[in-house]
């Protein structure tokens, strides 16, 4: 039975085949990788010079 990428979401695809190649390339998945990660819970705020 083959799967139909188009149907899968954003998780799916990085879960099935995204996560895997990166740790067969060597990288640790407990220590190098996070899934999500807020960076704040408000707005951010530029300061300074914004071209």
């Amino acid at each position: 039975m083959a799967i139909d990428k188009k149907q899968l979401s954003e998780t799916d695809i990085r879960t099935k085949y995204i996560t895997p190649a990166i740790e067969a390339a060597g990288w640790n998945k407990m220590t190098q990788m996070r899934e999500k990660y807020p960076i704040t819970a408000g707005r951010i705020i530029a300061r300074g010079q914004v071209c």
